[in-house]
């Protein structure tokens, strides 16, 4: 395929969901673990084969704790490749 050919949605055969953040404020994530997503989000955008975002899931969650409002929001990417990864398990 071109490099300049945009992937069609009949060319996709595997879609991986990938989650970045949490709305559980009982398990909140550290910021290694947040990178983590970062990185696995990116992998699938830069690595062979290359993953398109066809979609995403947003996710928000308001609490009271206290006196204060704790805002939290997960983003779950559906990303989308012409056939499975290698690197996927």
């Amino acid at each position: 395929m071109n490099r300049e050919e945009k992937t069609a949605m009949s060319d996709i055969k595997y879609i991986k969901l990938v989650t970045v953040g949490s709305v559980n404020p009982n398990n909140p994530l550290s910021d290694e673990s947040r990178a983590a997503q970062v990185e696995l989000l990116n992998k699938c955008l830069n690595d062979y084969p290359k993953g398109v975002i066809i979609g995403k899931d947003i996710t928000i969650g308001r609490y009271m704790i206290g006196e204060h409002e704790l805002n939290m929001e997960k983003i779950t990417y559906h990303v989308g490749f012409e056939r499975k990864p290698s690197w996927e398990n």
